[in-house]
């Protein structure tokens, strides 16, 4: 069922409906804030990754001590 809404038939309808609800005018700036709120969640994943690798070698340092 979600193969059928995601199909190509089913992106096109979703761009026609984006361009309809925002205006061909606000679509450009739509995408600009899609893009900056990705690169900000991925900035988030890695800063977890590094995080949690950071608090572990810090808990083995303090238990050593």
């Amino acid at each position: 069922m979600l193969a059928e809404i995601f199909g190509v038939d089913g992106v096109i309808v979703l761009i026609v409906v984006i361009a309809v609800l925002f205006g061909s005018s606000q679509i450009p700036k739509l995408a600009r804030s899609l893009g900056s709120a990705q690169n900000e969640f991925k900035k988030g994943l890695d800063e977890g990754k590094n995080g949690s690798k950071a608090d572990t070698t810090d808990d083995k340092d303090t238990k050593a001590s």
